[in-house]
C-alpha cells in the first residue's frame, strides 16, 4: 500500500517519540528578526527523517503526523555574524560587525511523529541507528529517541485532538492558535510550500467531527501531512 493510500484509509506507520532539552524554530514570516515558532514546521520533521536515512533521496516519499508539546519558552543570546557583499565575515569591532541577538527557544520539547512510509520497518531501523545526528531546528539542538514502534492507523470520524498539528478546516471547532508552516522546502531553498495549521499549547479536547484524520490504538488523532517534493505532487495530480 502506498503512502498516499495509507494517508487516506489507514495502515501501518512508524510512531517515534523524541525528546529535546531545547529547540528553536525561526519564523520565516519575520525576515531579519529572531522571532520563533512554538511548533516545528512539517518540513523540519521531514528533514529529521532524512537525516536518519542519510538523505532525502534515500528517505523517499513520506507523510508525517505530528504531535508536539513543550515545557515552556525561553530566550538566550547568540552572536549574529553578518557578511560583506563579497561573502567575507566582518571582524569584531568594525561597523555593523558581530552583534549579540536574542534567540527564542522552547524547552523540554517532546515530539511524536507518525511516519507513513512504504517500508516502515526500514524507517524504524533508520531512526534507531541514524546516519546523521537527529536535531530539531538548529543543528546544535539535538534530540534523542525514547520510544519507537510500528502501529496501525485507521480512519475515524472523532477523537482526541491533544497536541496534534491540525490542518485548518479539519476540525469544525478546533482548539489552539493558527500557524502558517512550511511543509516542503527545495534543496536550493528557492521554493517553499506553506500550509495553515492549528496547534494548542495546552492540548485540545475531544473532537466529534474530523476531516482527513486517522487514529492509532492510543486514541490520538493523527493528520497525515504531505511533505513530499512539490514537483512530484504536481506531476501526480
Amino acid at each position: 500500500m502506498t503512502t498516499d493510500a495509507i494517508a487516506l484509509t489507514g495502515g501501518p506507520a512508524v510512531r517515534a517519540r523524541l525528546l529535546a532539552p531545547v529547540a528553536s524554530f525561526r519564523d520565516p514570516m519575520f525576515p531579519g528578526l529572531q522571532a520563533g515558532l512554538l511548533v516545528p514546521p512539517p518540513a523540519t520533521v521531514r528533514g529529521l527523517l532524512a537525516a536518519a536515512w542519510g538523505s532525502y533521496e534515500r528517505l523517499g516519499r513520506v507523510h508525517v503526523g505530528i504531535a508536539f508539546r513543550i515545557g515552556g519558552e525561553a530566550m538566550d543570546l547568540e552572536t549574529y555574524h553578518p557578511l560583506n557583499t563579497d561573502g567575507r565575515m566582518r571582524f569584531p569591532g568594525v561597523d555593523k560587525g558581530p552583534t549579540p541577538l536574542e534567540r527564542h527557544l522552547v524547552v523540554d520539547a517532546e515530539l511524536t511523529v507518525w511516519a507513513i512510509h512504504d517500508n516502515p520497518e526500514a524507517c524504524a531501523a533508520a531512526l534507531r541507528r541514524p546516519v546523521w545526528a537527529l536535531h530539531l531546528g538548529r543543528s546544535q539542538d539535538l534530540v534523542h529517541l525514547v520510544d519507537i514502534d510500528v502501529v496501525e492507523l485507521r480512519t475515524v470520524d472523532r477523537g482526541r485532538q491533544g497536541f496534534a498539528l491540525v490542518p485548518v478546516g479539519a476540525v469544525p471547532r478546533g482548539t489552539g492558535d493558527e500557524y502558517r508552516l512550511a511543509t516542503w522546502v527545495a534543496a536550493d531553498r528557492r521554493r517553499t510550500r506553506y500550509e495553515d495549521f492549528l496547534w494548542a499549547e495546552e492540548g485540545g479536547g475531544d473532537v466529534e467531527t474530523v476531516v482527513g484524520a486517522l487514529v492509532d490504538e492510543g486514541g490520538q488523532l493523527v493528520w497525515p501531512i504531505d511533505v513530499n517534493d512539490v514537483d512530484e505532487v504536481d506531476s501526480a495530480a
